[in-house]
């Protein structure tokens, strides 16, 4: 048995050892899409490097872990993720704040926003809007050869589910704040379902933070429903410690003159894996990703972009930036695919990373298959140090070689802060980022229950 198989054996067991809890806790809807899905990682296994999508990362280095059982919650576990309070408070939004990727239950479960709109349980979702859920359950997934994809199949049982009935505005983001939290190293899966009707509108800020030091791995999957003028914003904000492993699944279907964003912004995080999947599903379309990663140590954040262009007269934009400093690597894996019926398409891929250090590594891998022929469509990529000649710029005008890096290293961030939507949250992320090029931030910097204290 080589390593892979060994790794994927140490998740089957985990899945035989708790998939009786894990049934017992979910609605039969989620549980009817076990037993294929278990069936699949057990074909396709952990993915190593062997696997294109993920060349440039190594999961055996957080997979490769004893992780005894899955996280389920009693009630008194939800009351340290009920004291958390987010320290941006220029920030008006719907907030709700999940545990291990449970829902609390504290409150109820699922509740009623301005317009008509619902926020809950994803589990809960399930029993109470039955039909919008197996309608759209599952279906956006691009994950036939994501083994992880499937192992979240197989073994979440809850999350969050958003639902935006045709034509609502949300005025106010709704802001979802992922807590992990144990006294023991656990492995965490869940589920998130968004579905934004046609003419509708909606902002969803994901923050991610850990309140405990021990061993951590997440592998977590939203699927986005974005319907026909409807527009919609997906801002996720990373700061986790270095002993924490996170994995994302974002699959994002677009319906007719849609527009959707997506962005990642990456702050601290031991193993990091964002994979994003727009689907341009009808004429007028237009996707927007950007991303940005500041990392250092030993910590690894990757990237992965696929956008889909399956009807005429769409655009796309990607825009990845990152600095990595001591032994930090990195990697940006950025998919453009034209079909042969999608003529008009406009995309444009960018991703340049800044590299402090000689001992520091980025991968990046833009990649363009198109097999229309009247489409414009181009990609660039960048890796390399500080520009000299910026540099000695400012310190000509008396800025000392300190702070003219860090106002060099700024910018060049800015330029894809300056895409968040959410002013105070842009502002604040200004800030953390100025933070972090300074090496002032820890995992702690943006939690307000100070547990060291």
């Amino acid at each position: 048995m080589n390593n892979k198989d060994g790794i994927s054996q140490r998740y089957l067991q985990l899945y035989n050892d708790n998939i009786e809890r894990i049934r017992q806790n979910s609605s039969p809807l989620l549980n009817s899409f076990r037993e294929e899905a278990i069936g699949k990682f057990t074909m396709m296994g952990i993915p190593d490097r062997k696997n294109e999508s993920y060349r440039y990362t190594n999961l055996a280095s957080f997979f490769n872990h004893d992780f005894r059982n899955v996280f389920m919650p009693s009630e008194s576990d939800f009351l340290k993720a009920e004291e958390f309070r987010c320290d941006v408070k220029a920030l008006d939004t719907h907030g709700i704040v999940l545990l291990n990727g449970f829902y609390p239950t504290l409150h109820d479960k699922l509740r009623e926003l301005p317009g008509g709109a619902w926020i809950g349980s994803m589990n809960e979702a399930a029993e109470k809007f039955s039909s919008a859920v197996a309608e759209h359950y599952g279906r956006y997934l691009n994950g036939n050869n994501d083994a992880l994809v499937h192992l979240n199949s197989a073994m979440a049982c809850d999350g969050v589910f958003i639902r935006i009935p045709e034509g609502t505005r949300l005025r106010k983001p709704v802001q979802i704040v992922n807590l992990v939290h144990a006294n023991e190293d656990i492995f965490n899966q869940h589920r998130n379902l968004i579905i934004v009707e046609k003419n509708a509108e909606a902002t969803i800020i994901i923050c991610d933070h850990t309140l405990s030091p021990g061993r951590f791995l997440t592998n977590a999957v939203t699927e986005i429903f974005v319907g026909e003028n409807a527009r919609f914003d997906i801002i996720r904000i990373q700061n986790e410690h270095n002993n924490a492993g996170k994995i994302t699944h974002t699959f994002i279907h677009q319906e007719r003159n849609s527009s959707a964003a997506s962005g990642n912004i990456t702050l601290h995080g031991g193993l990091v894996r964002n994979s994003t999947h727009h689907y341009l599903g009808g004429e007028g379309a237009e996707s927007n990703s950007y991303g940005l990663y500041l990392s250092d140590k030993f910590q690894h954040v990757d990237n992965y972009v696929s956008v889909d262009h399956a009807f005429p007269h769409c655009t796309s934009n990607q825009l990845f930036k990152g600095v990595l400093d001591d032994m930090a690597t990195g990697a940006f894996n950025g998919r453009i695919f034209v079909h042969k019926d999608a003529q008009k398409t406009l995309a444009y891929q960018k991703n340049d990373s800044i590299l402090l250090t000689d001992d520091a590594k980025m991968d990046t891998k833009p990649q363009l298959e198109i097999y229309a022929d009247d489409v414009k469509c181009s990609h660039g990529a960048t890796v390399g140090q500080l520009d000299k000649d910026a540099l000695f710029y400012l310190q000509s005008r008396g800025i000392d070689k300190r702070e003219a890096r860090l106002m060099l290293m700024f910018g060049f961030a800015h330029e894809v802060v300056q895409n968040i939507n959410v002013e105070a949250l842009r502002e604040r992320i200004d800030s953390l980022v100025m933070q972090r090029l300074r090496g002032e931030l820890s995992r702690c910097a943006s939690c307000m229950l100070r547990c060291s204290e």
